[in-house]
């Protein structure tokens, strides 16, 4: 642990951190005893998962700050929880739409644009495909992969590293942690490839339930945890981010990436508290709207 050689300001800083940390996990307990109550049983579990992303981050980032040694395990942690977590936010846009098969009634004649990011942003040749169950399926698919390949490559990284195999700054093609990071990425490439498809498919729909800012704190999340903290890490590793004793550059550069983090995550959990507490039973699918002003045309 750091505290024993922490100044004044150091402590000072440690004990804000900590309290946010805090914070933002009471206020997703409040958020969860909300969505329990209020919130169609169809919906709980997906909506509670998505919430705790950001306090579930904060919390790992924080016992890294003050045990350094557990970076790796809570590194992981959070790696493997967010990984379920990008599969939850593509199935609730589903559940938002009233289901796979209101989904499919009110698309029955739409196309989804595959050329999107983060994997063909700039393929805008690629063609279009129809909006089918099969096409749902390969969808949740992608997410799912994710959500399982991920956890079986950490704790092959924690064996591995256990056994002296695997470094975690060490990029060199020998070590293994520049082969697992390169599937990892590549994982993770496919995995937000079809929550941007359906998002694009599914914005208009949903706005009236504010899919624009849910996705949007979901995309920060995305960034601020994974581009961002590989950032820092390179940085670290070129010995950009100096070494402060007892503190090598490596270390710093974890040491700054919870930091940050703590405090990031903790404004996204007070924001997402605002954008998810609402009533979601009294707003009417649009499918039912639809029918509506289609029968209200056919009474004349």
């Amino acid at each position: 642990s750091l505290s024993a050689g922490l100044d004044l300001p150091g402590r000072f800083l440690f004990a804000i951190l900590t309290l946010m940390m805090l914070i933002a996990n009471l206020v997703f307990m409040e958020e969860a005893v909300y969505i329990y109550r209020k919130i169609p049983s169809s919906k709980r579990s997906i909506l509670i998962w998505i919430n705790a992303a950001a306090p579930v981050m904060a919390t790992t980032s924080c016992i890294g700050m003050w045990i350094p040694r557990s970076t790796m395990f809570t590194d992981f942690t959070a790696a493997v929880f967010f990984a379920i977590v990008i599969h939850k936010f593509l199935m609730m846009m589903i559940k938002e739409c009233g289901g796979q098969k209101l989904l499919l009634r009110r698309f029955e004649n739409g196309h989804f644009t595959i050329s999107t990011g983060p994997c063909c942003c700039c393929c805008l040749c690629l063609p279009r495909v129809r909006i089918t169950r099969r096409a749902l399926f390969w969808l949740k698919l992608g997410t799912f992969q994710f959500a399982c390949f991920r956890p079986i490559l950490i704790f092959f990284s924690i064996v591995l590293w256990t056994n002296g195999n695997y470094t975690l700054y060490n990029l060199s093609p020998k070590g293994a942690a520049i082969w697992i990071n390169c599937v990892v990425g590549v994982l993770t490439i496919i995995g937000l490839w079809p929550v941007g498809i359906m998002f694009r498919q599914v914005r208009k729909v949903l706005n009236c339930k504010k899919i624009i800012p849910k996705f949007a704190l979901y995309q920060f999340i995305v960034i601020l945890n994974n581009v961002q903290t590989s950032i820092i890490k390179m940085l670290a590793t070129q010995r950009i981010i100096a070494c402060v004793p007892p503190l090598s550059s490596s270390a710093r550069g974890a040491y700054v990436a919870q930091q940050l983090l703590i405090m990031e995550m903790f404004l996204i959990t007070l924001i997402s508290r605002v954008v998810y507490r609402r009533r979601y039973d009294d707003l009417e699918p649009p499918e039912c709207k639809d029918e509506e002003a289609g029968d209200k045309k056919q009474i004349p």
